[in-house]
């Protein structure tokens, strides 16, 4: 079933979050989906469930990989809960509409089209402040604007009284909608955010998992389980994702498998499940390696440094001048490294004024503009990743800039202007970009041979 809103803000991760965790408490296997590039919330997700969250993302896998990568991610599971993104019909805006083969016409990447594209029902999660009887209109148009979706219920957000949850229902029974829960206003439910949403599960450690349990026993306690696991529909035929499939094969040589050190711990946590199958179905060993209190280990081919919160943990970053010192030493020797976003800023020189690896001629501040969107890139250089010409698409996240932009990486248009960003050096690749690997397999299947060379095993 996928959990959709009117708008943001309406509480979609906390009931989310509190039917995964509900669901397996009595019993259920529960697949965890986000709709969308978000990877805070797939943390909290996975929590709950006690498997990894995964997203579903159509503009940056395409739209004829979400099903596969949903039934992948499903895989032993007999229920899947997917989170959906902002309100029910928001997606790409400079993406227009977008006729899917569900025959939707819904915004590219939103909750609609992944919906229609699973064929799954939609429960909408409602906050209640502010409605009363003009409820019934509200949810009047979102079960008629597009009959591609079927909208079959209704759970009430923060419902403020008894008297309240009775002028609701009354609304939700005039279009036909079943009430299949009804949660009140807690004040001391709050999960700490920062300038970039909440703080990721990873960094907030056992108060995450506190924070899970209130979420799991307010929605077991206030939604009828049994009614929502009902309206769940049997999985659309087809076949499931295989990364072995997507990367053709292991690329390494027989005689052994590149270490593939990613990134990990408190200051990088976005990334994606896939990326790791993709890596270990390419050839490579995947270890993590946590930049806050670890080295890179001593057979290391190549280096992945993904996106996270690294201006939150600056000094602790460039406390660990081992690591810093091993990471510009073998990157000047050729290593592999795929650096987005929060690895830019870890390879920089400084960020915000503490010393970090210096591979990239660059320093890196933090400031108060949100740099937010999809981006149609096309790679202006050969690298270890794409060869000069691939096009991608994919997702910038941050509040930090660069005094040196780069320029070599990527470039891209927004309306009338023109856009160039990150640095290729050697076998460095370090862009702001966020690239879903599953939407890129080749990408990954290049690198893993590039760290089998390192390592002297062939390709």
């Amino acid at each position: 079933m996928v959990l959709a809103a009117p708008a943001s803000g309406s509480g979609k991760t906390t009931v989310a979050t509190g039917l995964i965790g509900a669901l397996r408490r009595n019993g259920h296997a529960v697949a965890p989906f986000k709709v969308g590039p978000d990877y805070i919330d797939p943390g909290y997700h996975a929590v709950a469930a006690g498997r990894p969250g995964r997203n579903l993302d159509p503009v940056l896998v395409g739209s004829d990989r979400i099903g596969p990568l949903f039934r992948h991610g499903a895989t032993g599971c007999d229920l899947a809960v997917v989170e959906g993104v902002m309100g029910l019909f928001d997606g790409r805006i400079d993406g227009g509409e977008h006729l899917d083969r569900s025959g939707t016409a819904a915004a590219v990447g939103s909750t609609a089209q992944v919906a229609a594209l699973l064929g799954a029902p939609v429960v909408l999660v409602v906050d209640a402040r502010g409605h009363s009887q003009s409820l019934a209109a509200l949810l009047h148009g979102f079960a008629t604007y597009d009959p591609a979706v079927r909208l079959a219920g209704v759970i009430l957000n923060r419902v403020g009284s008894d008297r309240h949850e009775q002028v609701l229902r009354a609304a939700c029974a005039r279009v036909g909608l079943p009430v299949l829960g009804a949660v009140p206003r807690l004040a001391e439910l709050v999960v700490p955010s920062r300038h970039l949403g909440l703080i990721p599960a990873v960094e907030h450690g056992g108060a995450a998992v506190a924070a899970v349990a209130t979420m799991t026993e307010l929605v077991a306690r206030h939604v009828d389980l049994t009614a929502v696991a009902a309206l769940a529909m049997p999985v659309v035929a087809g076949p499931a994702w295989d990364p072995v499939a997507e990367v053709g094969g292991s690329t390494g040589a027989a005689v052994g498998r590149p270490v593939v050190a990613i990134a990990g711990g408190p200051a990088f946590t976005f990334g994606y499940a896939e990326h790791r199958e993709l890596l270990r179905a390419a050839g490579a060993e995947v270890v993590t390696v946590d930049p806050l209190r670890e080295q890179l280990p001593d057979q290391v081919a190549g280096l992945v440094l993904p996106g996270g919160f690294p201006e939150a943990h600056a000094a602790q970053l460039a406390a660990n001048r081992r690591l810093r010192g091993q990471v510009a030493e073998l990157a000047e020797r050729g290593l592999p490294v795929h650096a987005e976003c929060a690895g830019l800023l870890y390879l920089a020189r400084t960020l915000d004024a503490h010393p970090m690896c210096g591979v990239v001629d660059a320093d890196a501040v933090f400031g108060e503009q949100l740099t937010l969107g999809y981006r149609d890139a096309v790679a202006l250089t050969d690298s270890v990743l794409w060869p000069a010409g691939a096009r991608v698409t994919g997702h910038e996240f941050h509040r930090t800039r660069l005094t040196e932009p780069g320029g070599r990486a990527w470039g891209w248009s927004i309306g009338t202007r023109r856009s160039t960003e990150g640095f290729v050096r050697g076998r460095t690749h370090a862009s702001y970009l966020h690239t879903h690997p599953a939407g890129n397999p080749a990408a990954v299947r290049e690198f893993t041979r590039a760290a089998a060379s390192y390592a002297g095993f062939g390709s």
